[in-house]
């Protein structure tokens, strides 16, 4: 008996170990991309009778007719599939915040500019309404690009530690499955994946590193797997310092920790007072008040609130 082609059979075996001791209702979030496409065949495989959800962002013309046909292709391997509609937030319309993403349960806060992270803030918006676990498609080659791009931005070991592959109910089956082994599953199973034209537009950065990576290993320098390696031995680290961190505004406390500690103190601490996400440059103001005070002003935070030293401890105004 002949078993399934080879990239068929490593999309399977990933979303098989993926769902182990998953039990309620399972989605995949389809784009129509191969790589969503080779994840609702999987999960149509392992678990029949689980559902897809196509969100239509309409960023693009025709983008109606997209989504309508990615859902198709999912009723025809067996998914329930339905469309969202989901138009990109403007920063102040956005339910999470302004520029804020909560990526569900445990996920933390993100901030995102520009109309990419709106049209994300804007999708997890929805997929953070749907039941059960919800699958996402991103491959080690996302995974290597997100890496790459959070050392580029100098964000520390958190951003540059990539995507988990479990963040409360979502996972992300295909993190150790190449770009490559998701379009070849896609041509063994005879489907057909839509080409996303933003995928090659220069005005995002992250097509840009796509590219620089890809022009490296045509030159025979591939990066992939080393970046994947890095993002999850930076995510071990970023864990467990994480744990050792108590937030807090007292700087007496502050002063005793290790720098990495202080930092993430610094950063859970101020990230609970004003709801969004703190870049590395407010960070090291901050650590600025603590470990070089000398009566300066207060430092500005997302959202419009500030935080000032007043004696020994570390107060945030609105």
């Amino acid at each position: 008996m002949t078993g399934p082609p080879p990239a068929v059979a490593a999309t399977r075996l990933a979303v098989r170990r993926c769902l182990v001791g998953v039990t309620g209702p399972v989605t995949a979030a389809v784009s129509g991309g191969a790589d969503s496409l080779a994840l609702a065949c999987a999960l149509a495989f392992e678990r029949p009778g689980s559902a897809a959800v196509v969100v239509d962002h309409r960023l693009q013309a025709g983008s109606a007719d997209v989504a309508a046909r990615a859902a198709a292709v999912c009723v025809d391997l067996g998914l329930g599939a339905r469309v969202l509609s989901a138009t990109p937030l403007p920063f102040d319309a956005n339910p999470h915040g302004p520029g804020r993403v909560d990526l569900g349960q445990g996920g933390g806060v993100t901030v995102r500019k520009g109309p990419e992270g709106q049209a994300r803030a804007a999708r997890y918006a929805q997929l953070d309404a749907l039941e059960g676990t919800v699958l996402l498609g991103h491959t080690r080659d996302d995974q290597a690009e997100t890496v790459l791009l959070g050392l580029l931005r100098g964000s520390g070991t958190r951003a540059a530690s990539g995507m988990a592959g479990v963040r409360g109910r979502y996972r992300r089956p295909f993190l150790d499955l190449s770009r490559a082994t998701t379009r070849q599953a896609c041509a063994e199973a005879g489907l057909t994946p839509w080409e996303d034209p933003h995928n090659d537009d220069e005005a995002y950065t992250r097509v840009r590193v796509r590219q620089l990576l890809g022009a490296l290993r045509a030159n025979g320098v591939d990066l992939t797997d080393g970046l994947a390696r890095s993002a999850r031995l930076l995510r071990e680290d970023a864990d467990a310092l994480d744990a050792l961190t108590t937030p807090t505004d007292e700087v007496a406390e502050l002063l005793v920790m290790a720098p990495a500690l202080r930092s993430r103190a610094l950063k859970a601490w101020a990230e609970q007072q004003c709801g969004l996400a703190l870049g590395s440059a407010h960070v090291d103001a901050l650590r600025t008040l603590v470990e070089d005070w000398r009566g300066q002003g207060p430092v500005a935070l997302p959202g419009g609130g500030v935080v000032a030293r007043e004696g020994g401890r570390l107060a945030f105004r609105t």
